[in-house]
C-alpha cells in the first residue's frame, strides 16, 4: 500500500460492516501509471506528425520516453497515494520527469550522434504536450484522491495486536490525526476480554492471536500494529512467527518506547512512531508494474501461441472423450481459492480435482497426448486467461492444488510458514521450476527445496527477476526428468 507521511493522519472506525465501497489503492496507481503512459505516447505521436521522422521512430521514441517519464517520476515517489492527493507537489514531480526524460534523450542523441533521429522541433513539442496532457490526468486525479481520502475510501484497513492501557493510549492518539488515511477495525488479544481499548465497546476485542491471522485474510487487512511492551519479548516472537506468511504491512508502536534510536529507524503514522518489522513483498508500485507485465506480455503470448493452443486443444478433443479444458482449485494470493485452468491431460472418468494422488511416471491416468502436453509443459497454457483476469501472475510460487501431499502429509504440514509463500501471487513459471525444481512432489525435501526458491523470489523481487524467469524458462522446459 502507499507510504503514510507524518502529514497523513487517521480516522479510527468502527469493525462494523463497512458502507462505503473501499478503493483498491495498487489499481488506483496502475490506471495512474497506464494513463501516464498513454498521455506520453501520444505526445510523442503528434508531435511527429510535424517532423519528417519516420512513424517507425517516432513510435520507438515514444516508447523510450513513456518509460523514461515512468521512472523518474517513480524515483521521486510519485505514485503513491499521498502523492496523488497533492496536486501541486505531484505535478512537479512530473515536470521534473518530463525535463528529465527530455535531456536523456537529447543527450544520448548528441552522444551516440543521433540527432537525425531526435530533431529539435519533435523534442520541443513532445515536451508542451506532455506537460499539457500530465496536467490534465493529474488535477482531476487529485481532486478524487482527495474526496475519497475524505471519504474513507482509501483508508488503509489495520487492527491492533495487544491491548489494555497501551491500545487505548495508541488509538486515542491516531484519533487526534484528521485525514482518514487509516481504519482501525478492531483489537486482538490474548488476555482477558475486559481489557478492550475502548470502554464503550467500540473497540472490542475481537478475538484472541489465533484469531488474528484468519480475520486479517478473510477482510483484507492492510495493517498489523503490535502494542505489546518490549519486556513481553516471548509474546512478540510467537506473534511474529504467526504474522510473517501474511501479506501484510506488520509494525511495533513506539510511541510508549524508551529505546530512542535515530528518526530514520522509525516510520510514522500520523504523528505516531512504528518499528517497521514486515513489509508486503509489493508496493503499490511494484504491484502496478507487476500487474502491466503480466497482462501485456500474456496479450503478446495469447496472440503468438494461439496457434499451438488450438493444436493442443484439437489433439485432446480428438483423442479421449470430454472436454478441453480442466478446472482445478488451487490456492492463490493470500491463500484465496482460484479456478486454475489447463488443458485436460487425463481420461475424463479418471481425472483427480483436488490432487490427492500425484501423477507418477507411466500413470495410467494420463492420455497419449496428456503425457506429451505435461511434459513439454503445453497443458500450462489456458493458465495465461487466469493471468488476464488477475488470478496469476506470469512468474510467481506455483499454486498448489488443495489436497496436495508430500509422502503422506500434507504441505503445510511439511515445512513450517509454508502459507508465506501466497504473500505473492502464484504464477505459470517461477524460480524454482527454472532450477529443476518441476513436476511431480512425491518427498519432503522436493517440497522444502521448492518452498526455499519461493521464499527467495518473493523477498527479492524485482522486474529484471521476473524477465530472467521468464527467458529462462524455455530452457529449463529441456529438463524433463520429473514431467510426468
Amino acid at each position: 500500500m502507499a507510504r503514510v507521511s507524518k502529514s497523513a493522519s487517521v480516522d479510527v472506525a468502527a469493525a462494523a460492516p463497512e458502507k462505503i465501497k473501499p478503493i483498491d489503492q495498487p489499481k488506483l496507481v496502475t490506471a495512474v501509471l497506464v494513463a501516464d503512459v498513454i498521455v506520453v505516447l501520444i505526445a510523442a505521436l503528434i508531435a511527429g506528425m510535424t517532423s519528417v521522422m519516420p512513424e517507425a521512430s517516432v513510435l520507438f521514441l515514444g516508447l523510450v520516453l513513456s518509460g523514461l517519464v515512468v521512472l523518474f517520476a517513480q524515483k521521486t515517489y510519485a505514485y503513491t497515494v499521498t502523492a496523488l492527493g497533492q496536486p501541486v507537489r505531484q505535478i512537479a514531480r512530473m515536470v521534473l520527469a518530463i525535463v528529465g526524460s527530455a535531456v536523456a534523450l537529447v543527450a544520448a542523441a548528441w552522444l551516440f550522434q543521433l540527432e537525425a533521429y531526435a530533431p529539435r522541433g519533435f523534442v520541443l513539442g513532445w515536451f508542451g504536450l506532455s506537460l499539457a496532457g500530465i496536467g490534465l490526468v493529474r488535477v482531476p486525479v487529485s481532486a478524487m484522491v482527495r474526496r475519497w481520502t475524505v471519504e474513507g475510501r482509501l483508508a488503509r484497513r489495520a487492527v491492533v495486536a495487544g491491548g489494555g492501557r497501551q491500545a487505548d493510549e495508541l488509538i486515542a492518539m491516531l484519533r487526534r490525526s484528521s485525514n482518514g488515511n487509516i481504519k482501525v477495525c478492531g483489537v486482538f488479544d490474548d488476555r482477558a476480554k475486559d481489557r478492550a481499548a475502548d470502554p464503550a465497546d467500540r473497540y472490542r476485542v475481537l478475538g484472541t492471536f489465533e484469531d488474528l491471522e484468519g480475520f486479517c485474510r478473510k477482510e483484507d487487512i492492510d495493517l498489523i500494529i503490535v502494542t505489546l511492551p518490549s519486556s513481553a519479548e516471548e509474546r512478540i516472537l510467537m506473534l511474529m512467527k504467526k504474522l510473517w506468511t501474511l501479506p501484510i504491512d506488520v509494525r511495533i508502536a513506539a510511541h510508549q518506547s524508551k529505546l530512542r534510536l535515530r528518526p530514520r529507524a522509525y516510520t510514522y503514522i500520523g504523528d505516531v512512531p512504528f518499528l517497521a518489522v514486515f513489509d508486503k513483498p509489493l508496493s503499490d508500485w511494484g504491484w502496478a508494474i507487476k500487474d502491466i507485465e503480466d497482462r501485456v506480455i500474456a496479450v503478446l503470448a495469447l496472440i503468438m501461441l494461439s496457434p499451438v493452443m488450438l493444436a493442443v486443444a484439437i489433439a485432446v478433443k480428438w483423442t479421449s472423450k470430454g472436454p478441453v479444458l480442466f478446472r482445478q482449485k488451487r490456492h492463490g494470493f493470500n491463500n484465496q481459492l482460484i479456478d486454475v485452468y489447463k488443458f485436460r491431460s487425463m481420461y475424463t472418468d479418471m481425472c483427480d480435482a483436488d490432487a490427492r494422488k500425484q501423477v507418477t511416471k507411466d500413470d495410467p491416468r494420463v492420455t497419449p497426448v496428456g503425457r506429451f502436453i505435461r511434459k513439454t509443459s503445453l497443458d500450462e497454457l489456458p493458465q495465461l486467461f487466469n493471468v488476464l483476469k488477475g488470478e496469476l501472475s506470469l512468474v510467481g510460487p506455483r499454486p498448489h492444488a488443495t489436497a496436495c501431499k508430500a509422502g503422506e502429509r500434507f504441505y503445510n504440514d511439511v515445512v513450517d510458514g509454508y502459507y508465506a509463500r501466497h504473500r505473492m501471487k502464484p504464477g505459470i513459471t517461477g524460480l524454482a521450476q527454472i532450477h529443476g525444481w518441476r513436476g511431480e512432489t512425491d518427498t519432503e525435501e522436493k517440497l522444502m527445496r521448492r518452498v526455499e526458491y519461493d521464499i527467495q523470489y518473493i523477498d527479492n523481487w524485482s522486474i529484471w527477476m521476473d524477465l530472467y524467469i521468464l527467458a529462462m524458462t524455455p530452457v529449463s522446459l529441456l529438463n524433463t526428468k520429473n514431467a510426468y
